[in-house]
């Protein structure tokens, strides 16, 4: 017989060890930064609007403190969140790493997401991880993580609280454009009630909802129109139409003079037909890989998919990559599918 009052107790045990590690750790955050002058920050590649808000935001902070900071991305910053504050500052050139009292590595589970220069910025004097995947590694043992958080902009927030940072509408807007896309217009199940809250207090001091998702997802390209067009015709359903999924190929990009950019948000159109509650994306990258993009609705869990195949992310949205041509890539992702289920 099951002893459901010693697992209620043990987990609440857990989570109250897990919030006073948390408390250290951001005492030792701010510690950090407010003893350091040169501060590096950096994101993952294939940038979202959580990566580059969270971002930004710190960098607007630290520099209303009278420190120096640098943001990093290997790749270049989508067309559709140019609009943010501060984003022309960022830069593609990473200077040496060691002129940095610190680096802080946003929105990623492990230290390769950022590209090419893990290597070097691995090599930082300060490490400082900011993540909200249920899957980060652990890579660096100076960390706000919380795998219950919408977002790493969520986390931010919380940082900046704790700070007792008058944040204005710039940091404000950075940070809800991260909480608004990582929450997927707050429709995904990780908008919490905390999330809200971070939400509300972030439109109080000056954050406008409307002109931000205007700017985000009512300004597509006509490249992105005419991908999207030609990804609907690959449009599939199996698992009894429970299982949706769209095909993005290199010669559909190049006919529609699209880039991987575009893709964002393609992977919600089959989620969004009545009865899907798995939502996959194919996109062929250049060196004979599929990325997948892989959402979920109400318990099913597709970070364990993922996990399957070297991937990770959230209970409801993650993603992998898988060497072989599409119809290889189909099977063994549904073949994961049926195992998890």
């Amino acid at each position: 017989m099951t002893n459901h009052s010693g697992t209620a107790a043990a987990l609440t045990e857990y989570w109250r060890l897990l919030r006073s590690r948390k408390k250290k750790m951001i005492k030792e955050i701010i510690k950090t930064i407010e003893e350091g002058q040169n501060f590096l920050i950096t994101s993952h590649i294939k940038l979202d609007g959580d990566a580059l808000g969270s971002e930004l935001a710190l960098y607007l902070v630290l520099k209303d403190m009278g420190k120096r900071a640098v943001i990093y991305n290997q790749d270049e910053t989508p067309d559709h969140y140019r609009f943010l504050p501060a984003a022309e500052n960022i830069v593609h050139e990473l200077a040496d790493v060691k002129q940095f009292d610190a680096a802080f590595v946003l929105d990623c589970s492990e230290l390769e997401r950022i590209g090419d220069k893990a290597g070097e910025i691995c090599k930082a004097n300060k490490l400082i991880n900011i993540d909200h995947h249920i899957s980060n590694n652990g890579f660096s043992p100076l960390k706000l993580w919380d795998g219950r958080a919408s977002s790493t902009g969520e986390l931010i927030f919380r940082l900046f609280e704790e700070m007792s940072r008058k944040m204005n509408k710039d940091i404000c807007t950075n940070l809800y454009a991260a909480i608004l896309t990582d929450t997927g217009g707050f429709r995904y199940s990780n908008t919490s009630k905390n999330t809200l809250w971070a939400a509300s207090r972030l439109v109080e001091n000056g954050a406008d909802p409307q002109w931000i998702s205007e700017n985000i997802y009512e300004s597509d390209s006509p490249a992105k129109i005419r991908l999207l067009k030609k990804t609907l015709e690959t449009l599939f359903l199996d698992f009894e139409n429970r299982v949706g999924s769209l095909v993005v190929t290199q010669s559909a990009m190049r006919e529609t003079g699209a880039s991987y950019e575009h893709t964002e948000g393609l992977v919600d159109i089959p989620r969004s037909v009545k009865g899907i509650s798995i939502s996959i994306l194919y996109t062929q990258m250049e060196n004979d890989y599929f990325k997948l993009s892989l959402r979920s609705k109400d318990k099913v869990d597709v970070e364990k998919i993922a996990k399957k195949f070297g991937g990770g992310g959230h209970m409801n949205a993650a993603a992998c990559r898988i060497k072989g041509d599409i119809e290889t890539v189909k099977m063994e992702i549904l073949r994961g599918i049926k195992e998890t289920r």
